[in-house]
């Protein structure tokens, strides 16, 4: 008390004893003065209302924000709010004697108070409220006894609040919140009878909440929340308030070593009838609910949110008609929820109730509901389809809860939803697509369910979406291309899934996203390259997928990224150099891939574990990361190796190059004017001899029917191609001997099987028997192997027999010709040694060799003829060339008698014995000279 009366005199000395403009005569232009130097003082005028339009021209009581009054035509009102100012006060606004109001706010005001300011006796309404003002809040407002509000939240006041405030006998309203204010509330604050408001909130007020020691009886709001304050809340509080409406004393840390009875909720709170607002949020309170908290039948807030409050929630709660927010968050409270609380509560826009140990299922709620929380409540059951009747319903969170069955379809019906929470439950089946018609939904949380099938495509039409939360479920199939239509999404989970396919190709569209997980799934493409559009990434996990490929180095343009999880993939190639830019990494994982080279350094590579790279047997780095240092790489090497390619190897690559396109372009050529092919060949294997007796005996004594009958038809299907006989099989060419019969021309010393044999050796067999039964001699013959003609080039008489010969026979041979398919398509010229096969199975005989000659001449005349007569044809088969000239003849003719000696030599030699060949190829020729 003593202390009181010391404040009060000292106020009155300090009041009186300095100097004051009271006692000069001061006019408008004192006034005048005044503001034009609080113009001077502001050095930011962003409107430029004060540098416009305060000037002496114009008079002072017509400036922008400048009242005056009509008796004395003085300054009375000044009123800056918002214009953006910055600068001081300077002390001259002392001067302004009939000043009443005084708004500064939202400006940058900084500094001290000036003290000049106390004598501002006629002020009523100060605000100061969002500058930047500084020191402690003044001892002299005291003086100020006119004070009606005092405004000076929003600033950088420190210390406590002085005692002085307490004295001013008017006060209404006390705004102090926001600053940084310390120490203890004065008990002299509740000496104001005509106190309204009291907001002290977000300070670093600590001690008790002082008793009130009087009625209060015009206090209605009482603001303490976010401090340090301690202790328990007075009982007698609510005796002398019975006009609260708002009590706020949430955030604080109302608890302590006192007994648990003072730390109850009192059931004396009953008696504030008037009470609206009842806020003791984030504190520790204890016991129970009291029941008379039924009798607030004005209460439209109760947050009891945060504390230790045990028992079950009191049933008279769910009558207070006029509730619109109910917070009973993370309390010990227990018991079952009332199933009809919907049904008394018309107004109620917000329940939480989230956090505690309630038991039961979801009952019927109030229609007008905004607002619904209910994690970890251990609530059973079904969602009930009734919930689609909430059409106001913004946010549900049911998540951490026993819910089953599945999401409803009436959830369709929420039409204003924005947020929907039922994370970590125990739903199954798909998401209905009836989901797919909310089109406020923004975010969307159903991890850790047992949800299956595909994510519906039509999520991609929700464009509000900003979260995604799917992980942890049974979703298969591929993420739908439609998704990326959602291009403000900030956040998507579709971790531990059973997700396949590739990537979104277009995973740059999802540009403002800040964190993705899809880890966990499998996916198995490459990154797509798009990923460097997600400027703002900071979280990005693929890890334990199939991903290929290498790791784009477009990740080093992601300067956000703060954590890139690639691990458990099969990514080859090296870790980008890129990745040392990323500053911001702090975690970075590429462990168990198929990467190799040399780890970056520099940038945050240092701080990384060996646990980041491990599982890649070809990557080395340092020697504390327990991987094989890397090979040293020479600069000059590297430029040598470069200057090697450049100069050498490609003047090489292009050489080879065009050489080869040279040697092609010949190749081509050549074929064009090559006349005929010529097949490979390959040595000839060891023949099989064949015996007269053999030979005999298969063509019963080499009788004509065995070979041909009446009608030219062959008996041999093969005419005689050899057998395949040797040891060595080739699968492109073969060793071939005369079997039993004729021996193909086509398969002579090369031991080739040609595709074109079997028609040619159709004919020359026909042939041969033809002339043999035509009705020319032995010296006709001879004649025309010996190249006998006529003068003048003309063709022999004998010849004209026997072209007649084949006139006769070329409709009967066109007819024969097509009984025997040829396999190729045109016809193969004999070689010499195939003329004389017939030569060397008959000098097997021991024989007349002159009538052994006769058949080798008939052979080979017949095999002239047919050669003659198939490059003669044009269209037709057989057709003979009209003249043949003598040139061609004497060739002809010529090659017979090659064809004939070397025939002989070959066909002794079939019989091993040379001496002999040797002796009858001498009587040959001296018979033919």
């Amino acid at each position: 008390m003593a202390n009181t009366f010391f404040l009060v005199a000292l106020l009155v000395v300090f009041h009186f004893s300095m100097p004051t403009f009271s006692k000069k005569l001061t006019t408008i232009v004192t006034d005048q003065s005044a503001l034009l130097t609080l113009k001077h003082h502001v050095i930011q005028n962003p409107e430029n209302v004060l540098s416009t339009n305060w000037s002496i021209s114009i008079p002072v009581c017509n400036w922008i924000s400048v009242s005056c009054g009509s008796k004395h035509q003085r300054v009375t009102a000044l009123d800056l709010t918002g214009l953006g100012l910055v600068g001081t006060l300077p002390p001259h606004l002392g001067n302004l004697s009939f000043l009443s109001l005084l708004y500064l706010t939202n400006n940058s005001f900084h500094g001290r108070l000036p003290v000049q300011l106390s004598k501002l006796r006629r002020l009523k309404y100060l605000n100061l409220g969002n500058n930047s003002f500084s020191g402690e809040i003044p001892l002299w407002l005291g003086a100020l006894t006119e004070l009606r509000r005092l405004y000076l939240y929003g600033n950088n006041f420190n210390s406590s609040i002085p005692l002085s405030l307490g004295y001013l006998p008017k006060l209404e309203r006390l705004s102090l919140y926001e600053n940084q204010i310390s120490g203890s509330i004065p008990s002299s604050i509740f000496n104001i009878s005509s106190l309204q408001l009291i907001d002290l909130r977000n300070n670093m007020l600590s001690g008790y909440i002082p008793s009130v020691p009087r009625d209060l009886l015009s206090l209605e709001l009482i603001n303490f929340n976010f401090n340090n304050l301690t202790g328990h809340i007075p009982k007698d509080m609510f005796d002398h308030l019975p006009n609260l409406k708002g009590l706020d004393l949430s955030g604080n840390l109302l608890s302590g070593n006192i007994p648990n009875s003072l730390c109850e909720i009192p059931i004396e709170i009953g008696k504030l009838t008037l009470l609206e607002q009842f806020d003791c949020g984030i504190n520790n309170f204890t016991g129970t609910i009291p029941p008379q908290i039924g009798d607030l039948k004005n209460l439209e807030i109760l947050d009891l949110g945060l504390n230790n409050i045990g028992g079950p929630i009191p049933p008279a709660i769910f009558n207070i008609s006029t509730l619109s927010m109910i917070d009973l968050t993370f309390n010990q409270l227990s018991g079952h929820l009332p199933s009809n609380m919907g049904l008394s509560l018309p107004n109620l826009e917000e329940l939480y109730l989230g956090g505690n140990h309630l038991v039961g299922l979801l009952g019927n709620l109030s229609g007008s509901l905004m607002e619904f929380s209910a994690d970890g409540c251990n609530i059973r059951g079904n969602i009930p389809s009734e919930i689609g009747n909430l059409s106001s319903l913004i946010n549900i969170m049911l998540s951490n809860n026993k819910l089953t069955g599945s999401i409803p379809t009436t959830i369709g019906g929420l039409k204003k939803l924005q947020s929907a929470s039922l994370s970590e439950n125990k739903l199954e089946g798909p998401i209905p697509s009836e989901l797919c018609h909310l089109n406020n939904l923004a975010f969307l949380y159903l991890t850790s369910n047992k949800l299956s099938g595909s994510i519906p495509s039509c999520l991609g039409n929700l464009i509000s979406l900003r979260e995604l939360l799917l992980g942890t479920n049974m979703f298969s199939s591929s993420i739908h291309s439609t998704l990326t239509q959602l291009k403000d999404l900030l956040v998507l989970n579709l971790s531990s899934n059973s997700l396949s396919g590739p990537l979104p190709i277009d995973i740059g569209k999802w540009k403002v996203a800040t964190s993705m997980d899809l880890s966990s799934n499998q996916f198995s493409s490459d990154i797509p390259t798009g990923i460097a559009e997600l400027k703002d990434l900071t979280y990005f996990s693929l890890s334990n997928n199939k991903i290929t490929g290498f790791i784009p180095e477009s990740f080093g343009e992601l300067l956000s990224l703060e954590h890139l999880d690639l691990s458990r993939n099969n990514l080859s190639g090296e870790i980008p150099k890129s990745l040392v830019k990323l500053l911001y990494l702090s975690y970075f994982n590429v462990s168990f891939n198929r990467l190799q080279g040399e780890i970056p350094s520099g940038g945050l590579f240092g701080n990384y574990s060996m646990e980041s790279f491990q599982g890649n047997g070809a990557l080395c780095g340092a020697p504390q990361l327990h991987l094989p240092s890397c090979e040293p790489k020479s600069p000059e090497n590297s430029k040598a190796r470069t200057r090697l390619v450049i100069y050498v190897v490609l003047p090489i690559a292009s050489t080879l190059l065009v050489a080869t396109l040279i040697f092609i372009i010949l190749q081509n050529t050549k074929r064009k004017n090559k006349l005929q092919t010529q097949e490979e060949m390959l040595p000839l294997g060891s023949w099989r001899r064949v015996s007269y007796h053999e030979l005999h005996q298969a063509t019963d004594g080499f009788s004509e029917s065995k070979l041909l009958d009446e009608d030219m038809v062959a008996h041999l299907s093969d005419f005689g191609i050899a057998k395949l006989l040797c040891d060595d099989d080739s699968i492109i060419q073969t060793m071939t001997m005369a079997t039993i019969g004729y021996m193909a021309p086509e398969s002579g010393t090369e031991g080739i099987i040609s595709t074109k044999v079997i028609t040619d050796s159709h004919l020359e067999l026909k042939c041969t028997c033809l002339w043999r039964k035509s009705r020319g001699s032995e010296r006709e013959v001879n004649s025309v192997a010996s190249g006998d003609k006529e003068d003048g080039g003309e063709k022999p008489e004998n010849f004209q027999r026997v072209e007649q010969v084949n006139h006769d026979f070329e409709d009967k041979e066109k007819k024969d010709f097509r009984k025997v398919k040829p396999i190729g398509e045109n016809f193969t010229k004999p070689s010499e040694v195939d003329r004389v096969e017939v030569a060397a199975s008959e000098w097997d005989r021991k024989g007349d060799p002159f009538h052994l000659k006769r058949k080798v001449l008939e052979a080979d005349k017949a095999k002239q003829e047919v050669e003659i007569r198939s490059e003669s044809s044009t269209e037709e088969f057989g057709r003979p060339s009209p003249e043949l000239s003598k040139t061609r003849w004497d060739a002809e003719t010529n090659e017979a008698k090659k064809t004939l000696n070397l025939g002989k030599k070959i066909g002794m030699q079939i019989i091993g014995n040379e001496q002999e060949a040797l002796d009858e190829m001498r009587m040959l020729v001296l018979q033919e000279k």
